[in-house]
């Protein structure tokens, strides 16, 4: 375990499970939910559910919304004063979890409790493979990119309009996604399930008046050398309509700088679950849990999720647990880098269960954590240090943890750790353990994730004072070429919004020339000058790696003059940069657009 927010402890290096009943949801199941959790049928048909508001029997299913819907707490008591065990409350669990409970489930849960540990999980762990996504793959500065990721031996597909022409373009090797960003359409969700970065290439086509030759010469000396103009769509369409495309697209698998809310209350945002009760009535024992929101008991007065109840060790009993309903959709997320809980402690050792499968009766991968009394704190639990756990035996061959496939989760309070430990802290009676959020989150130091090629000058054409003459062509001719450089900040401005951790690069004028050549590396948007196609490229995948990079603007040129050639000896080549170095000089917040505020002009 390791802390992610202001309050960080030590995490107990002990981890436990003592059963799984969930198995995979019905049709009644879901007929039952759906009928009872409807507003109009909320008084539940089960006496005394294990889910109650003041005083009186609900059934409770969260939804998500964006909007505070009640700010009823709960009032009513829990008790444990009955010693003999409840097979109605029994009953009522396994109604919750899995619909109307058949006799034939009741006596194979009877079986496998008399029978002992299965001898092998039946979750097999989903094969799953991450990548980096090349946008603009057939491009000048695209297709140098696939290639140095491809010599390096990292994973990449190309995102691609035309799938012949990459292909004779493209190493055999490289797999192929056919789609157009201005056409949302074509971007299929399933297409970018395992796109953990992306580098953003795609830019619109702008070519000669009089033609090009096959292989684009006098694109490739640049817009300088002849007389310009859109070929295909427009910069609208491919500069900003295209990148909310594809940051639609690629931000669920990509992952977000502020993590993913699971549950919980965080600002204006809040994501609710449906929990339910899993106490040791499904062993024989006595103890009993609820969990509801608190919608004042938070911090600073705010909602917060309230898992409580009172333990006993009565009938062999001693623990007690909330536990999510399998989720509909499982949450997918491996982009992320572990769990955080923001809870308010109570000195005492509880377990956080996550569980990867929607069996009755599975493994649940683990961990133990200790809490301070009175405190609210953030504890970080990195996926790498769940444990599989099965009825309270570490499950040695079970698959490794796959963030991918998250299907569930669980909080409990037990007398028991795993393979026979006892909780230190375990107290009988009364508990409570306020729980505001639990999300996913990207450790510490993050990098990048959608690296963007953008242009040196997109903010000069509407910036006061400044003489155009003196500017670059594209500059010159922004309102000619159909405002390409105001879509392109536009485009930017997306990224800069999405939540994503980026780069974006910008380049000035491109150019045929190797890489090698020393660079200049600025902020502000004012420089003018040239750098190679090549070098722009590995400028890309260095910062995919460099937290120094991340949500840095910046444009970059060689410091060779237009008017020189620049070349390298093939049998002496230049050694390569350690971009870090010019990383490290970035600083946040520059962008060029601070010129703009006191005379923004729409389009």
């Amino acid at each position: 375990m390791e802390s992610c927010g202001s309050t960080a402890i030590s995490s107990s290096s002990s981890f436990s499970s003592i059963l799984s009943i969930q198995g995979p949801s019905s049709n009644v199941g879901r007929k039952f939910s759906k009928n009872c959790m409807h507003p109009q049928h909320l008084s539940c048909p089960l006496p005394k559910p294990f889910l109650q508001l003041n005083g009186r029997p609900k059934c409770f299913l969260y939804q998500q919304r964006s909007a505070y819907l009640s700010s009823r707490t709960y009032k009513g008591p829990i008790s444990a004063e009955k010693q003999s065990w409840d097979l109605g409350r029994f009953l009522k669990t396994l109604y919750f979890f899995n619909g109307p409970p058949s006799l034939a489930k009741v006596v194979e849960f009877i079986i496998g409790k008399l029978s002992g540990p299965s001898p092998e999980e039946s979750a097999k762990k989903m094969e799953t493979s991450s990548f980096i996504l090349v946008a603009g793959a057939t491009g000048g500065v695209g297709r140098r990119v696939v290639d140095n990721l491809r010599k390096k031996g990292l994973p990449v597909k190309a995102l691609v309009r035309n799938e012949e022409k990459a292909r004779r373009m493209l190493a055999p090797e490289i797999e192929l996604i056919v789609g157009d960003i201005t056409k949302e359409s074509t971007l299929a969700p399933e297409y970018f399930k395992g796109v953990r970065k992306v580098i953003n290439a795609a830019s619109v086509i702008i070519g000669p008046k009089e033609g090009d030759t096959p292989d684009r010469a006098k694109y490739s000396q640049g817009i300088k050398f002849f007389e310009p103009e859109i070929k295909g769509a427009s910069p609208e369409m491919v500069e900003y309509i295209g990148m909310k495309n594809l940051i639609n697209a690629v931000k669920e698998s990509a992952g977000l700088r502020s993590g993913k809310l699971l549950f919980g209350f965080e600002g204006q945002s809040s994501k609710e679950l449906s929990w339910g009760a899993l106490d040791d009535v499904v062993m024989g024992g006595v103890s009993e849990s609820t969990f509801q929101i608190d919608w004042t008991g938070g911090e600073s007065g705010k909602p917060t999720g309230l898992f409580k109840g009172i333990v006993s060790t009565a009938n062999n009993g001693g623990f007690t647990s909330i536990r999510t309903r399998n989720f509909s959709t499982p949450e997918d997320l491996s982009a992320y880098d572990g769990l955080e809980l923001r809870l308010n402690g109570d000195g005492r050792r509880y377990k956080l269960i996550v569980r990867t499968s929607t069996d009755w009766d599975t493994v649940g991968y683990t961990t133990s954590f200790d809490t301070i009394g009175g405190q609210w704190q953030s504890i970080c639990f990195p996926f790498s240090s769940l444990r599989p756990v099965f009825r309270a035996r570490t499950a040695s061959d079970a698959p490794a943890f796959d963030p991918s496939n998250v299907v569930s989760l669980q909080l409990m309070f037990s007398k028991f750790e795993y393979d026979g430990k006892l909780n230190p802290t375990f107290v009988e009676g009364p508990f409570e353990l306020p729980v505001s959020s639990i999300r996913a989150y990207i450790k510490d130091p993050i990098t990048p994730r959608f690296v963007h090629v953008s242009s040196a000058g997109v903010t000069r054409p509407d910036r006061p004072g400044i003489d155009l003459s003196k500017q670059p062509p594209a500059v010159r001719l922004n309102k000619d070429l159909g405002f390409v450089l105001t879509f392109k900040l536009k485009g930017e401005d997306l990224i800069r919004e999405s939540g994503i951790p980026y780069t974006i690069v910008r380049p000035c004028a491109l150019t045929e020339e190797p890489a090698g050549a020393d660079l200049i590396f600025d902020q502000g948007d004012n420089i003018m000058g040239k750098i190679s196609r090549e070098e722009i490229a590995r400028i890309c995948i260095a910062a995919l790696e460099s937290p120094y990079a991340c949500d840095k603007t910046f444009e970059v040129k060689s410091v060779v003059p237009f008017s020189e050639p620049f070349t390298v000896d093939p049998e002496n080549p230049p050694p390569e940069k350690d971009y870090n170095i010019y990383f490290k000089t970035l600083k946040d917040g520059f962008t060029g657009k601070e010129s703009l505020e006191q005379s923004a002009i729409a389009v």
